[in-house]
């Protein structure tokens, strides 16, 4: 059987007396979209956080590719194809759809940060930019600011930063919160096209959105994954729907 992309065991994490994360085991398979789903509270900020290497582990492993990260710093994991997005949109806000895209493209190449001028006006920046924002179907708003764009599309445009940098595995750290119902949907659509293509990790609270994307679901309660299967699987599971999606689920 091929070897997980990523392998976590036993990842533990603490703040005082409260364990965040307490034991996580967790196989993602290359190619798949795994949705981790829990009440407020079970953790999966945390877990996130320690995957994408914000957070050190206090316990527990973290293998990607086959190589142990568990001591890689945030920007080391990203240059091996661990890349995340944020629960809260961070782009930049005073620039265009395209700048944002081709900055991204440029600290992906290990340039410093003193590059406006060149990031700005190089082709070999600006066409993979292109490329990416009509890959997330922000081709016609490249030219608009970044604080002009809708919620959703600002959303959009942070995936497409994400996208610039060739990751191997995605960290997508609910990218539909906050969206309204057609923006919601939108983006539903939009990571549905990404399914087989790239390998997805989704932390989500919008069930409809899990259901329609997620080819395996593993649910964390109390910082520990209490379960993990198909979606069928997940939503009959009688320790599930107790913990998290009720009984009416």
């Amino acid at each position: 059987m091929t070897e997980p992309l990523l392998q976590v065991r036993g990842l533990t994490k603490a703040f005082g007396a409260l364990r965040a994360t307490d034991g996580v085991d967790l196989d993602v398979r290359g190619g798949e979209t795994h949705a981790i789903i829990g009440p407020n509270g079970a953790g999966k900020t945390t877990l996130i956080g320690q995957l994408s290497g914000m957070l050190p582990p206090d316990a527990g492993s973290i293998r990607f590719a086959g190589e142990d990260i568990t001591d890689l710093s945030a920007p080391a994991r990203s240059r091996k194809g661990l890349a995340r997005s944020f629960q809260i949109t961070s782009v930049y806000r005073e620039f265009s759809a395209l700048d944002n895209v081709a900055l991204a493209v440029q600290a992906h190449a290990g340039h410093s940060f003193r590059f406006w001028r060149p990031a700005h006006a190089d082709p070999a920046l600006r066409e993979p930019a292109r490329k990416v924002l009509e890959e997330v179907g922000l081709g016609e708003r490249a030219d608009v600011l970044a604080a002009n764009l809708a919620h959703g599309e600002q959303r959009q445009l942070e995936i497409a930063m994400v996208l610039a940098t060739g990751p191997r595995l995605l960290l997508l750290d609910e990218p539909v919160a906050g969206m309204g119902a057609e923006e919601s949907q939108r983006m539903v659509d939009f990571l549905a096209t990404l399914k087989g293509q790239r390998t997805i990790i989704l932390v989500e609270h919008d069930m409809d959105a899990v259901f329609t994307l997620a080819d395996r679901i593993s649910v964390l309660v109390y910082g520990r994954i209490i379960a993990s299967g198909a979606p069928d699987a997940i939503r009959g599971h009688p320790d599930v729907r107790a913990a998290y999606l009720g009984e009416e689920a």
